[in-house]
């Protein structure tokens, strides 16, 4: 057995082992060794490739992003970070029909766009925001899955630690990736109000008015933000944004390694220096990003060894010729993948999927012809697949930002997370079709920076 069906039968023995809960890494890893000493017919290949492949992979510098940046999302998790966004959010929405429910939505943005992670974005709000919707009469329903939706926002909007590895894997630029988020993720939040606003609209009292707030508490409460917009704005602006103005397009403030340094520094002294955060708090998110650091370059690596076994069977190449031996249309067959994310995304933990199939698929997708150039279209499929993963995080059964939710709320019943967030998946799916059908709206941005 050679090629394709060689390819296709390792990666049904690795779902396989995944389904029967072998760690993704290790189950990437040794379908990728097995296969690669098959193909060659000896052990002495696989170990030799383990040996160079480790380094390779470990030694790119722009890995050194992921642990600043989960230690960037670690240090606000504990620095009340959070509980400040959504104050001055419902203090300017709160007095509006489900403003409530409106403001989570922008917190969630908000605390994602420095936390990077979803289930830490749907746990921590989840902990600060539900409380609040509750004792104002919010049904369960909506205030659970607004939260789920709103945690969603965490893996999208920069910085992303799946972003940063899919434009590792995929060989391109995190900048640009980073860029190309930035107006879907933009989309997702409005979405997201938007359903908010339809649903007090056809159930008034799911999201009841609150009082209104006096100007001088607004102000007070939307000032006591600026730590997190201070560093969000130089963390992300500074890689993306054009800071010499003498020579415009020539020069960014920070490389992405160097911004994820500044958001860590910046975000631990917001922490010391405002009295959230002490020392005993700080090694516990040392301790937490080394945890999730291991874990990921783990899987990295698993997945790097998995790409090379492919490489090797020629399977994506056999793949992406059989596709176009059949005259599908390309929509049709990106159509078909986002389906998979999207059955896969409902069993499957986000990081694995991206890191499992984009070797699969992306060399299809770069062989297909969508009028556009072979960087663009990586970009576009990543921000697609990317929010396909996100829609995968709150549909049920097993949507991991479901049990966040229910895991905060244990006494609301699973069920009414599930009838909560399916308007919210209808906007997600909404979302996907614009984006699929005007890829501008995702390359715009990057078309800015050259």
């Amino acid at each position: 057995m050679t090629g394709l069906p060689l390819a296709l039968t390792a990666f049904g023995l690795m779902l396989s082992g995944v389904f029967l809960r072998v760690p993704i890494a290790l189950a990437m890893g040794l379908t990728g060794f097995f296969g690669t000493w098959y193909v060659i017919g000896t052990p002495a290949g696989p170990m030799a490739q383990m040996k160079t492949l480790t380094y390779e992979t470990f030694s790119n510098q722009g890995l050194a992003i992921i642990p600043l940046f989960l230690l960037m999302g670690q240090v606000a998790t504990r620095t009340g970070m959070s509980a400040a966004l959504f104050r001055a959010a419902s203090d300017w929405l709160g007095h509006k029909r489900g403003g409530i429910a409106m403001a989570a939505v922008g917190a969630c943005a908000g605390f994602g766009a420095i936390c990077g992670s979803s289930l830490a974005t749907a746990s921590t709000m989840g902990q600060v925001a539900l409380p609040e919707m509750r004792k104002r009469g919010y049904s369960d329903a909506l205030s659970t899955g607004v939260l789920a939706a709103g945690g969603t926002l965490g893996i999208l909007i920069p910085p992303s630690i799946i972003l940063v590895l899919y434009a590792i894997l995929a060989e391109q630029n995190i900048v640009k990736m980073f860029t190309a988020a930035l107006l879907p993720g933009l989309l997702a939040a409005i979405g997201y109000m938007i359903t908010v606003a339809i649903y007090v609209r056809l159930r008034p009292e799911a999201g009841p008015v609150g009082p209104r707030k006096p100007w001088s508490e607004r102000w007070s409460t939307l000032i006591a933000t600026w730590p997190v917009f201070a560093i969000f704005g130089l963390t992300i602006g500074g890689i993306i944004g054009d800071w010499n103005w003498s020579k415009p397009g020539d020069q960014a403030l920070f490389t992405p390694n160097e911004a994820a340094a500044f958001g860590a520094v910046a975000t631990t002294l917001y922490g010391f220096f405002g009295g959230k955060l002490n020392l005993s708090g700080l090694l516990e998110s040392f301790l937490e990003t080394a945890k999730a650091t291991a874990m990921i370059f783990f899987i990295l690596l698993g997945a790097e060894v998995f790409k090379g076994f492919l490489a090797l069977t020629r399977a994506p190449d056999q793949l992406a010729g059989w596709v176009l031996e059949q005259g599908l249309a390309p929509m049709l067959v990106l159509t078909a993948m986002l389906l998979c994310y999207l059955v896969f995304g409902c069993v499957m933990e986000s990081l694995s999927m991206i890191l499992l199939t984009v070797p699969i698929f992306l060399p299809v997708i770069e062989a297909l012809d969508f009028g556009m150039s072979a960087e663009q279209t990586a970009i576009w499929f990543g921000i697609l697949a990317l929010i396909v993963v996100e829609v995968g995080l709150i549909t049920p059964p097993v949507g991991m930002n479901l049990f966040i939710l229910n895991g905060v709320a244990p006494d609301i019943r699973i069920g009414r997370t599930y009838a909560g967030v399916a308007p919210f998946i209808l906007s997600d799916l909404l979302r996907v079709a614009l984006l699929v059908n005007f890829p501008a709206i995702t390359l715009w941005l990057v078309s800015m920076i050259g």
